[in-house]
């Protein structure tokens, strides 16, 4: 049986820096993926902050995890469903999912996703 390391971002949530993916504030970028591990079945993690302005509406190919780690945000969907959510709260938003993300200030999430990493 052969050894397998695990990976290791020390302070994570206060160091990465998401890149900007759209409009003027919302920032997202994935830390690791374990897509050259197990192709079929990826999963990646990573940061998403968004920063008052201009709303993120995303239609999810893939299914994702979020949990809120600072700020708040108002997360919302096609049904009409609204959260205002804050540190702590979780979120699964299933494939095929249209979100709408504000926030009025910034907020940080961490989230995990079942694609290849740089999919979002």
């Amino acid at each position: 049986m052969s050894c397998v390391a695990f990976n290791y971002y020390a302070k994570a949530q206060s160091t990465f820096k998401p890149p900007l993916i759209a409009n003027e504030n919302a920032y997202l970028g994935d830390v690791y993926s374990s897509d050259k591990n197990d192709p079929d079945k990826p999963i990646t993690a990573g940061f998403f902050r968004l920063e008052k302005g201009t709303p993120l509406v995303y239609e999810y190919t893939y299914h994702e995890m979020k949990i809120i780690l600072e700020g708040e945000f108002e997360i919302s969907d096609e049904t009409g469903q609204t959260v205002r959510a804050g540190p702590g709260d979780v979120f699964y938003f299933p494939k095929g999912s249209k979100i709408t993300f504000s926030t009025p200030s910034v907020g940080l999430a961490f989230y995990t996703g079942q694609r290849k990493e740089g999919g979002a």
